[in-house]
């Protein structure tokens, strides 16, 4: 079957559309308190499952782009090659050392599970990274640098525009729990800092970034955020 036939292409977006529905749904608020509710003893393994489930199902993934390949839309040649190759090794080397700045422990569950956590809200501290200064969300920025730096046929084309528009509709839905997280901090935040494309005349210095990150929370929970107590189910 050829990546141009519309039945590939369209395994292909009914793949994403079905692993990006399980990944938000699994990250969400709701369900992990549901969770938390119906298995509280086993909340501390939530988060590595989490992790776990959501590597297995990205299996299918270069599967599908190798069995559904087709001819090309568009490829990089002479410099422009070594420039998209170029953008992506930079976006592989900044993502590995953007990670020194994560608590990777709490990221991967490691922490929950050996610390036997039970609370279903993430409790890693609020803290701007010299990466956050330039973008809200660092990771999926460059997430986009290496899928767009990709030759593209149609199977690819599609991965690339579900990825992008799951990266748009998750920032959203991880930044309500961010303001339901850290309140007046983080919507301070979101209002001097860029999503995704950093901008020379939107960006935190070095201590406008303390004095955000050291700022308490004004505990005002928007629509959606639960009970108001931190950590409860």
């Amino acid at each position: 079957m050829a990546a141009q036939d519309p039945a590939a292409l369209a395994v292909i977006a009914l793949y994403w559309l079905a692993y990006f529905l399980i990944h938000s749904l699994l990250a969400s608020l709701a369900i992990k308190r549901w969770a938390a509710r119906r298995w509280p003893r086993r909340m501390p393994l939530y988060r590595l499952a989490y992790n776990g489930t959501a590597l297995l199902l990205l299996v299918p993934a270069p599967v599908l782009l190798y069995l559904f390949r087709g001819s090309p839309i568009w490829q990089w040649t002479g410099g422009w090659w070594w420039l998209a190759q170029g953008l992506a090794a930079a976006a592989l080397l900044l993502f590995f050392h953007s990670a020194r700045f994560y608590d990777t422990a709490e990221f991967t569950g490691l922490r929950q599970w050996r610390d036997g956590e039970r609370r279903v809200e993430d409790q890693e501290r609020f803290r701007i990274s010299p990466y956050h200064r330039f973008v809200r969300h660092p990771w999926y920025a460059l997430g986009l640098v290496l899928v767009w730096t990709r030759e593209m046929d149609g199977a690819m084309l599609i991965s690339a525009c579900a990825i992008t528009l799951y990266f748009l509709i998750g920032l959203r839905l991880e930044e309500r729990k961010l303001i339901c997280y850290h309140g007046a901090r983080y919507r301070s935040y979101r209002e001097k800092v860029p999503a995704l494309v950093p901008r020379p005349w939107r960006y935190l210095t070095e201590a406008e970034a303390e004095k955000i990150g050291a700022a308490p929370p004004d505990g005002v929970r928007p629509p959606g955020c639960g009970n108001g107590r931190r950590g409860a189910p």
